[in-house]
Order: structure tokens, then sequence, then C-alpha cells
């Protein structure tokens, strides 16, 4: 099997960064461009596996007059920047130890020994940017035939050195996968607790990756069936899962893109308090944070234009779908601005101040329950607020 006729592999400069690393014999493609090729999959990043030590890619690269940043020395990886993009050069790896979150690696010359410390088999593919070829060591061909995500090795000991693989192992299952290798989900149940000993960061980057992917509904109910987000989201209700499926049904019925923290938001119970302590365990950013409280506030009934012109357009959409409501209203629609100011009130006699502030929320409230009605009737609810006001004002009593 080949890869030669893919079409990244006429981008530009490519062909020079090959000739400046030495050729076929030291450089290689390796993991997700030649995954993606073989599955029929765009590509959108392209990695190189080498032979040559750091120092001397750099060194290479510089005399070839090609850019090289060090964007990863300690661990081997030069960015080498090409007229067409940048491409990651990494020399080749073996593990001296691990603790489950961090791995001590050396440097080394033997391809399939930087094979064996990768994760998934379909990961440990390299191919000859020569003439295309792939060079499989761990049987990743058949399992990418097959559809298959499996551990290089025994499961349980490449959990132990990177406990994240437990995560992995679900996405690119819900990316790629249409079975679940069984060794693998054994040890993935085995040891979902090792999750804990992670940054939530690093939970929170693959879970919210998950979401999204191909097949997640599938998976993610794997996962809640097998107990492995038990340890890091123990709020998970049981029906959970199942407001996840309707949601992505709409989503797709709607045409609307699915979002992780909307996703995320289905799969827990509807309310802030628990959103914003799950958002604070997660480490989520602030406008992340704020997304998941709005999605877990009640619906209200409110109209979708109405709803959306208040909290905005995604968080609209959020609500809208989580509480099986149509979205539709607000395709292709921007809220618009209240054309009316203060100032414009002022001059017609209503005092600055609170009073201003009171005759606007009035007149906006109005606005907004009409569905933004035209200017001819926006200009008669501004006579009936600023007449009512002054009336108000010019009472005994105000």
């Amino acid at each position: 099997m080949t890869i030669e006729d893919a079409p990244w592999t006429g981008r530009a400069g490519f062909a020079a960064l090959i000739a400046a690393l030495g050729g076929a014999e030291q450089a290689r493609i390796v993991g997700g461009a030649v995954r993606d090729t073989l599955l029929g999959i765009d590509v959108a990043d392209i990695d190189l596996a080498t032979r040559l030590a750091p120092a001397t890619v750099l060194a290479q690269l510089e005399a070839a007059g090609i850019r090289a940043v060090p964007t990863g020395l300690a661990h081997g990886t030069i960015t080498a920047v090409l007229p067409s993009g940048p491409v990651e050069v990494t020399t080749l790896r073996r593990d001296v130890s691990t603790d489950g979150r961090h791995a001590t690696i050396a440097f080394t010359d033997d391809w399939r020994e930087d094979a064996a410390r990768r994760d998934f088999t379909m990961n440990a593919l390299y191919a000859d940017p020569a003439t295309g070829a792939v060079f499989d060591y761990f049987g990743g061909l058949d399992d990418l035939a097959a559809r298959r995500v499996r551990f290089i090795g025994d499961p349980l000991k490449r959990i132990a050195e990177d406990h994240l693989r437990i995560l992995r192992f679900f996405r690119f299952m819900a990316r790629f996968g249409d079975q679940a290798d069984a060794d693998g989900l054994a040890a993935c149940a085995a040891r979902a607790r090792d999750l804990m000993a992670l940054s939530r960061e690093r939970i929170a980057d693959e879970l919210l990756k998950l979401l999204i992917v191909r097949d997640a509904v599938r998976v993610v109910a794997l996962m809640v069936e097998r107990g492995i987000l038990l340890p890091v989201l123990p709020e998970i209700e049981a029906d959970g899962v199942e407001r996840l499926k309707r949601l992505a049904d709409d989503e797709q019925a709607g045409g609307i893109a699915a979002h992780a923290i909307r996703r995320l938001a289905a799969l827990l119970p509807a309310d802030p308090g628990i959103a914003h302590d799950i958002g604070a365990r997660l480490r989520l950013s602030n406008a992340q944070r704020k997304r998941l409280e709005s999605a877990a506030m009640p619906d209200r009934g409110d109209d979708p234009r109405a709803l959306a012109y208040r909290i905005g357009v995604d968080a609209a959409t959020d609500r809208l779908l989580l509480a099986g409501r149509s979205a539709a209203a607000l395709d292709g629609w921007t809220p618009p601005r209240l054309p009316i100011t203060g100032g414009a009130l002022v001059a017609r006699g209503v005092s600055k101040g609170p009073l201003v502030a009171a005759t606007l929320k009035r007149i906006e409230d109005a606005w907004v329950a009409e569905g933004f009605p035209d200017e001819a009737r926006l200009s008669a609810m501004v006579d009936e607020a600023v007449a009512q006001t002054l009336t108000d004002d010019s009472s005994p009593n105000a």
C-alpha cells in the first residue's frame, strides 16, 4: 500500500525539505497524515520523523535556506516553515521512564523503537516520502481497514505510561472507529480513576474534542455505561446521554454545527450552579464557563429572537436546542441595535439621569416584544414612552 498520489505531497517546499534532511533514508512521513490519507480524509498537518539528531536537523535546514524554529527542542521537535505552511520534524525517540503524565525520552535511530512508543497502531504508520510506501510495524493497516482503535502492546501498560490515553482511545474511536477493541476497552474501564492524576486542562481539552467528532454520541454512551467519566464528571445523569442524542439529532436536522460546550451541557443537569462548579473543576476558559452556565439556565419560552437579543445568538441557540425548541429563526440573523439614544430623549425634554435610562428601557422592551418593528412603529413607541415619562415626571407625586 502506498500514499504516493496524495495531493499534499506536492506542497510548495516539501520536496526541498525532504532533500535537506537527507532523503527517505533519514526522514519519513508519520502519524496522522499517513492515517488520514489512507482513510480518504483531508490532511491538515504533516509530521515527519527523522533519524537525525535535533541539532543536525537545525543545521541542515538552515544550510538549505529553510527557516527552522526549535518549537520543542527538548523533545526533538523542529518546525520547518515552508511556503505552504509549517511541518514538524521530530527525531526518533524511545521512552526512558514514564509516570502517567510525563515521559523522559532518549533519541534513537530505530524506526520500530519510535513506533513502539506511540499510542495506537493506526498512529504508528510511516511512509516513504519518495515512493509513498507505508511501513507498518504493529498491524496498523489491518486495524485501519477494520476501523479498530487498538493500543500498541499491553493496554494496561500503555495507560500507565500516559493516563490521557484513556480519553484519546475514545476520541479516536469516535472519530475513526466502527468497533471497540475489547482489551483496550477493558483496560480503560479498569484504569478510569487514573484520569484524576491528570491536569484538569488536559482532561477538558480531550473531552471537548471528543464531544464534537463523528460518532461522539455512541462513544460517549459507551463511556458512561463503562464508568469512564465517573471519576471526572460524577454529575452526569442517567438521561444525559439521551439528551445528548436528541441534541445531536436536532443539530443535524437544523444544519447547526455541533458545539462542545453545548453538548457538555446536554450531559449535565440543567443547573447553573452545577455548571459553574464543573467549569471551575475543568478549568475552562472564562468564555467557556459563561456559555456553560448560560446553557444550564431554564427555558422560559421566550421568542427566539428576543432571547438572542438579550443573551446573544450563540447562547440563545444553545438554550433553545437544549430545550428541544427550534433555532431556525436565528439562522443568519444578527440582533439589531436599538436605533434611539438617551441624547435623543433628552432633546425631547426627558430629564438627564435615571429617567432617561428608565424611558430607554421601556422603549426597548416594547420594541423587542413587538419583534423589532420598523422605524415608523419605533417612532410611535418613542412618542408614547416620552409622553408617559413627562406625564409621570410632572405629576404631584413624582
